[in-house]
């Protein structure tokens, strides 16, 4: 298996540096606390305290790996890189639903960041894909579950 580049903004970096961190000085050291205090408890075998620290250990250490490799894959947009005329992964863009008149500001991001409900969609996302690469004005058609959507791009920003 390849490793996939990891497309990431400049606050999306700092995010992930931030969690494996945390991860790597904080959470470690709560679950080793909470596997040595379970295991004063006797038996580990029916210790269901036991088992519950082992798995968030062995959530924690996956996590730890996964970030390791996104951080090792990352690729980083720097806003000089972001182009207004166009829309690319970083740019802000204000979004028209023609069939309602509803407006929406996305942030087109890579998947690593991505965050639908503070509106930072995937580059990869169905949204995402149809716009990326349009300029101001253009009208993309987006298939959903339901049918399909149309929208103008009203304005593209950092």
């Amino acid at each position: 298996m390849s490793d996939k580049q990891v497309i990431l903004t400049q606050d999306g970096l700092k995010k992930l540096e931030e969690e494996l961190d945390n991860l790597k000085s904080v959470k470690r050291r709560e679950v080793a606390e909470r596997i040595k205090v379970a295991i004063g408890y006797g038996d580990i075998s029916e210790n269901s305290e036991y088992e519950d620290a082992k798995n968030e250990q062995a959530f924690i250490e996956g996590r730890v790996l996964t970030l390791e490799k996104m951080l090792r894959n990352a690729r980083i947009i720097n806003n000089d890189e972001i182009n207004t005329d166009t829309v690319s992964i970083g740019s802000t863009v204000i979004v028209e639903d023609l069939e309602f008149g509803d407006t929406m500001e996305y942030t087109i991001v890579g998947t690593a960041e991505s965050d639908p409900l503070k509106n930072k969609i995937s580059n990869e996302s169905p949204v995402g894909k149809a716009i990326l690469g349009k300029q101001k004005g253009t009208v993309v058609e987006v298939s959903v579950p339901a049918g399909v959507i149309q929208y103008k791009i009203v304005d593209i920003k950092l």
